[in-house]
């Protein structure tokens, strides 16, 4: 797998990425033009250090990330809060957003839970259910409780559920539809979902949900495609600022997109359309599915430019844009009533 991370190219003009949605699965009203005081920051929520099963320190895992132009970084360590206030050294502006990865499991059948805590203010225990369900809903609550956004990590590691139970949870804003770790089987295999397969049901079956792509990185000592590098997956968020709290809110608004390598360069919306441009990388070539409801594909395009005019019966929008090299972004739903 390649190391995608120096391939983001800069945002230019962005209008509007994502829509606001009431829980109501209202469309809130959308803006025809951004706000001249939002920017587009990158980050990943998903990384381990040596304060559990990474193969660095906390710094130079902060490090990797500043050298390589993200805005902010969540480490994540299995039930560890690894706090390192980075930037106090003076090395860097790379803001350290407090998580964890709240690793526990289903007695019934081993089945693993993890779920990101992102923003939390103290260290979450892991919760051990009998069931599926039950472990992802007690889990869910106390990172709520501490403060925290939830993100549902890799549901196909070693096929432990799927959309069905993630479907019977609430207050998980955020699941993994690209985790970039191997064996993370976001493409499924026989009788199992892929990942995209799995949010299309749940939106379709009117759960708000977004979609992130993370890296899950662990090796930073040996670059390889069976190693567990970092720069693989990560989110664009656009907010007013890069402080914690902006860009947490903008995050559970849906206002980002995900990316293990193509970058948009604007994006505008309104109660009519989207339209999108694909920033150009060397002579690749792009094709967008624009998808709706139960899966189904709207339309497909090829090249830099997008746009789609709504006919009403889609239920929600959502884009996946492909380049001929395998890399990929994923955009939020806008829902269509």
């Amino acid at each position: 797998m390649h190391n995608y991370s120096s391939r983001v190219a800069s945002v230019l003009t962005v209008i509007t990425l994502g829509t606001a949605i009431a829980l109501s699965f209202e469309r809130a009203p959308i803006q025809e033009n951004e706000p001249p005081d939002t920017h587009w920051y990158k980050g990943n929520l998903h990384t381990h250090t040596n304060k559990s099963d990474g193969d660095e320190t906390p710094e130079k895992v902060c490090e990797w990330f500043e050298n390589h132009s993200y805005d902010f970084l969540v480490l994540s360590d299995h039930n560890h809060l690894t706090l390192l206030d980075y930037q106090d050294t003076g090395k860097s502006n790379l803001l350290m957003i407090p998580g964890e990865e709240v690793t526990a499991f289903a007695s019934s059948n081993m089945a693993p839970v993890h779920i990101g805590a992102i923003g939390i203010d103290k260290l979450v225990s892991p919760v051990v259910c009998e069931d599926v369900i039950s472990t992802l809903q007690m889990n869910i609550d106390n990172i709520l409780e501490a403060g925290g956004l939830a993100c549902i990590n890799h549901p196909n590691f070693k096929w432990a559920f799927d959309h069905r139970e993630m479907l019977a949870t609430h207050g998980a804003m955020l699941f993994e539809v690209y985790n970039a770790s191997r064996g993370c089987n976001n493409m499924g295999g026989k009788g199992k979902f892929s990942t995209s397969e799995m949010w299309d049901y749940m939106l379709s079956n009117k759960k708000i949900i977004y979609g992130a792509a993370t890296d899950d990185s662990h090796d930073y000592q040996d670059f390889a495609p069976d190693k567990h590098n970092p720069g693989r997956g990560w989110i664009m968020v656009r907010s007013e600022s890069d402080d914690q709290n902006s860009l947490i809110k903008n995050m559970e608004a849906g206002n980002f997109y995900s990316s293990s390598g193509v970058s948009l360069d604007d994006w505008e919306s309104s109660d009519r359309h989207i339209e999108f441009s694909i920033s150009q990388i060397d002579t690749f070539l792009y094709s967008t599915k624009l998808i709706g409801e139960n899966g189904r594909i709207l339309k497909q395009i090829s090249g830099n430019k997008v746009r789609y005019e709504f006919e009403g019966n889609e239920g929600y929008i959502r884009a996946e844009i492909m380049d001929s090299d395998g890399a990929f972004a994923w955009t939020q739903p806008i829902f269509v009533l």
